[in-house]
């Protein structure tokens, strides 16, 4: 799945709790693979739940953050994130 591509080896899936992985599993399914960052978020229960409903909340607020604002909110979390390059 990640072989080489991170320095913390990625969770077991099998072994999280069921609605972390309900979610990663359904990523799968749409994706092909779980999303990387979700896979470091399981690391912390409570943190994948928070980011889950956080972009859950900006996909559904969608009068809050105006259509052409979305792509430089989701750059902006991103540098908050550290995925920047």
């Amino acid at each position: 799945m990640l072989q080489g591509k991170t320095r913390i080896p990625p969770v077991d899936i099998e072994t999280l709790p069921d609605d972390l992985r309900e979610t990663l599993e359904e990523q799968c399914k749409l994706r092909g693979a779980p999303l990387h960052p979700y896979l470091f978020y399981a690391r912390n229960p409570a943190f994948f739940r928070a980011a889950q409903q956080m972009w859950a909340a900006l996909q559904q607020e969608t009068k809050r953050v105006p259509g052409r604002l979305r792509a430089l909110l989701n750059r902006r979390v991103a540098s908050w994130n550290g995925c920047e390059f």
